[in-house]
């Protein structure tokens, strides 16, 4: 097999590849296995018809798709890591030769990973966040902590104010007529989650048990439903009950309910020490982004879409996944937000193409100060894995080899010692010294 390439557009080539006849001769023979199986005629069972009469009768063109289709997958792998090129999209194949006795010829123009063309990435100066605790953070941190552990009191009577759950039967219309999902009844809604279309809580708020209202509402230009999308509503609503949080005092009690602390004092000073570690751990991830982001920054390089393409997949399914984790699905999710997956594939795109710009220049940087992969790197990482896992290390490697992710692994784990290189070659300056 010949493969040769040029460069015809700014991350695009085009590969020139030719197979030898004798290749074709066997595609040929493989596809005429296959097909015959599949081919009634008169006088033989299926699959003994000799090739000869099969080929008088249908043709030898009959079996040459079935063949481009079992040499074309294997020649075009081969010619991409032979020319060692990194395609990022599936490429378009223009087919110009292929007969029996022939050589097979075709061209691919594919999207390549851009080159990077780095700026400065030594001595970066980047300003580390304070990782001081304030009276502030630790009452927030407290009230937190108060509406976790705060009881639902049902009210006997009373309006509905924000922060109460109240339970409503609801039936939507617009333009005098109900619509699909615009009925529930006893339905748990809690006041001032922005869960439902917007104003429309607003207007439960101040309801008391048994009321009935039209709550009147527009919903989003951008809904889900387009028959839906922009439309005024009304809702027909009745308050059934309404539920108040219900906080604990702030007092020793409450520190012996939520710790294993006697008194308020001491616990306040436990939390001020796991908020002081928190924030350290958060400085230190934000002066990675800080570093990464004035390296990419200071770089030049175009992205081809595909590549953001499939950042943006990705960071689809890792939303489902955690959306899942929550107990919603992305369906409901839509149905909540008003959106649909144009609408958050779109505000995902800018985060997915800084992702991939970060990611390609820190790998242009990996490359040129030599920083490379280890047996024990990689050792280190499954260890570490195993430990939050609880899986043996080898049964890892074993399960990342076989799953083809083992060079994602090891691509990660090489990007983190990338971003450690440029935390070392860094100029670090206090958030203290700036004021």
């Amino acid at each position: 097999m010949k493969a040769t390439w040029e460069k015809i557009d700014k991350n695009i080539i085009s590969i020139d590849v030719e197979v030898g006849a004798e290749k074709v001769a066997v595609a040929l023979d493989e596809a005429f296995k296959k097909v015959v199986q599949k081919v009634n005629v008169p006088g033989f069972r299926k699959g003994k018809v000799p090739r000869g009469m099969f080929e008088s009768r249908f043709g030898v063109e009959s079996l040459y798709q079935d063949a481009i289709d079992i040499l074309l997958p294997e020649a075009y792998t081969n010619a991409i890591e032979e020319n060692d090129l990194q395609p990022v999209d599936r490429p378009e194949i223009d087919v110009e030769q292929f007969g029996k006795g022939q050589t097979f010829k075709f061209k691919a123009k594919v999207i390549v990973k851009p080159e990077v063309e780095l700026g400065e990435y030594k001595g970066l100066e980047v300003t580390a966040a304070s990782t001081e605790v304030s009276e502030e953070e630790i009452a927030a941190e407290l009230e937190r902590l108060q509406q976790r552990h705060a009881e639902l009191t049902v009210l006997d009577e009373g309006p509905a104010e924000n922060g109460d759950t109240t339970v409503i039967d609801f039936d939507g219309y617009v333009d005098g007529e109900p619509f699909e999902g615009g009925k529930s009844e006893g339905y748990s809604l809690e006041l001032g989650s922005n869960s439902f279309i917007p104003g429309f809580e607003d207007q439960v708020v101040g309801m008391q048990i048994g009321d009935f209202k039209d709550v009147e509402v527009t919903f989003p230009e951008a809904y889900h439903a387009e028959n839906l999308a922009g439309k005024q509503a009304v809702f027909k609503v009745k308050l059934h009950e309404i539920k108040r949080k219900s906080l604990p005092a702030l007092d020793d009690e409450f520190a012996k309910d939520v710790s294993e602390f006697d008194t308020l004092e001491e616990y306040k000073q436990d939390l001020a020490g796991k908020l002081k570690e928190k924030k350290a751990k958060d400085a230190e991830q934000a002066l990675e982004v800080q570093i990464v982001e004035k390296a990419s920054e200071a770089s030049q390089v175009e992205i081809p879409q595909p590549m953001v393409d499939t950042e943006v997949d990705f960071m689809l399914r890792d939303f489902e996944n955690r959306l899942r984790m929550q107990g919603m699905t992305l369906d409901l999710y839509y149905q909540f937000s008003g959106q649909d997956e144009s609408v958050l594939r779109e505000q995902m795109a800018s985060d997915a193409a800084k992702r991939v710009r970060n990611n390609l220049v820190l790998e242009a940087i990996a490359k040129a100060e030599g920083i490379e992969i280890t047996d024990e790197d990689l050792t280190a990482e499954l260890e570490t894995l195993s430990t939050s896992y609880n899986r043996p290390v080898e049964e890892l490697r074993e399960l990342f080899t076989k799953n083809g992710n083992i060079d994602s692994l090891k691509q990660d784990v090489q990007l983190r010692k990338t971003i450690k290189f440029l935390n070392d070659n860094s100029k670090i300056v206090e958030a203290a010294e700036e004021a």
